[in-house]
């Protein structure tokens, strides 16, 4: 038997998310979940990044009972999912009492494995979640957003993954959301880690640039412990490299991934006709199933990509993409260099929008871009700009600590506010998370029920 390598599937949560903006739907995967299981995966990454906003705002769905429904049908194999940090699965901190009962609530609800990451690389913001991981029970995945940059160097990384070690976590993560990490730096950066650090390391990367399988293929020799792929119809350009195709590989090479390819043909079949569907109904662009290697100069994420792409073709301004994307990497150097990762990765791209389309740089700053540059989502990796710090602060000063101890308990109010609308304690930490959304499905569903006990008592008279 060779090495083992250990493989996660991500067709439910970020190859739909990279190709589809998360629109897969219960009814898409529920009769295949079964088989999933018994495919001889580590792990399916299922729930988490923006599954729980997509559930609420687009598909009607909770995301906790679909967490639950897939706990019910997939025995065997661990569920994970990607949170970030005390960004849970928003766009902005929340308190440590909601950051807490989120965690909690995940691994009670089902998730076997958190990931866990900030979008600047600033651990502050991933301890409150890495600590109630473990107290959960849950495996604590310390991942560190991999990017290029003047400031971004091996030794950051390496420093940080000793500190993720140091902080509890189980294993470590590179996460490379862009897909620029080449076969070189993979193999380096694996090869550094697991020098210093004596935890299972896996690599996620995408497939945008066309590097991600001979990325991956590096990384299983430097001794790499797994990696993320999706089965083969949902995978390739901005989602992770296909499943059969670097199992096929690896397996030939001499590596053990315990994955059954007899298996994986079942689950591919069942994705072709929902493939099919979105590519008939416009939710899935073609454009993002094609290599962009410009994608190395500009680091755009694959959700970041179609989101641009949904966004400006919903404002009939597709034709400006290209200056968009030029327009990224000036907006990221004035931001002190964050990792295009969200919640950093929507707020540069929204700014480089409104910068191309406005005709005027930062002529409208965002307010979370204020936020941002005041010291509310943690320490700026680089040094921000002078510039675009008086434009969006004034005469302001930022503040310096950890901005999450200024931010009172989020949960009684929710609570209080809710009333008879929440029904449990994971009704209240969606809406935390998603206030508008949230209370919407839960007046939706309450209304549902009155209508059924309704019609109940009528058909009984």
């Amino acid at each position: 038997m060779g090495k083992q390598l250990k493989i996660t599937e991500t067709v439910l949560r970020d190859a739909n998310q990279s190709q589809i903006a998360t629109r897969l739907e219960r009814a898409d995967f529920a009769d295949i979940l079964e088989t999933m299981d018994q495919a001889g995966y580590y792990s399916l990454e299922c729930w988490g990044g923006a599954t729980f906003d997509s559930c609420l705002r687009y598909l009607n769905e909770d995301p906790w009972d679909r967490l639950r429904f897939i706990r019910s049908k997939v025995k065997n194999t661990k569920l994970q999912m990607l949170l970030r940090g005390q960004n849970l699965l928003g766009y902005k901190h929340y308190s440590d009492d909601t950051v807490r009962a989120f965690v909690r609530k995940s691994v009670e609800n089902g998730i076997d494995i958190i990931r866990i990451f900030d979008a600047l690389n600033d651990p502050m913001n991933m301890a409150t979640a890495i600590d109630e991981c473990l107290k959960a029970g849950g495996h604590a995945q310390g991942a560190i957003c991999y990017t290029i940059s003047p400031i971004h160097t091996f030794e950051s990384y390496v420093k940080l993954a000793k500190r993720l070690a140091d902080m509890g976590c189980n294993s470590i993560c590179i996460k490379d959301m862009a897909g620029i990490i080449s076969p070189k730096n993979a193999y380096d950066l694996v090869s550094a880690i697991k020098k210093e650090v004596d935890l299972p390391v896996v690599l996620h990367t995408h497939d945008t640039t066309g590097l991600g399988a001979m990325s991956l293929l590096k990384a299983a020799e430097a001794g790499a412990d797994g990696f993320d792929t999706a089965i083969s119809i949902f995978s390739g350009g901005t989602a992770q490299p296909s499943t059969e195709s670097m199992v096929y590989t690896l397996e030939e090479m001499g590596y053990d991934t315990g994955v059954d390819m007899k298996v994986t043909k079942k689950i591919n079949d069942h994705f072709k006709p929902v493939q099919a569907k979105f590519l008939k109904n416009g939710g899935l662009n073609p454009s993002v199933l094609t290599t962009k290697i410009d994608a190395l100069n500009y680091q755009i994420p694959g959700g970041m990509l179609s989101n641009l792409i949904s966004q400006l073709t919903q404002m009939n301004q597709l034709n400006r993409l290209d200056e968009v994307l030029v327009e990224t990497p000036n907006v990221r150097k004035d931001m002190g260099y964050p990792p295009l990762v969200t919640p950093m990765s929507q707020m540069v791209g929204a700014q480089a929008v409104s910068n191309v389309l406005l005709g005027e740089r930062y002529k409208s700053v965002s307010k979370e871009v204020k936020a941002y540059m005041r010291g509310e989502y943690g320490k700026a990796p680089g040094e921000l700009s002078q510039e675009l710090m008086k434009i969006a602060l004034g005469d302001e000063k930022p503040y310096e600590g950890r901005y999450d101890d200024l931010l009172e308990p989020e949960i009684p109010g929710a609570k209080a506010y809710l009333g008879d609308l929440a029904e449990s304690e994971e009704d209240v930490l969606s809406y935390v998370a998603f206030p508008q959304q949230a209370e919407k499905y839960l007046k939706d569903r309450a209304d549902a029920k009155a209508l059924k006990v309704s019609y109940t008592i009528q058909e009984a008279e």
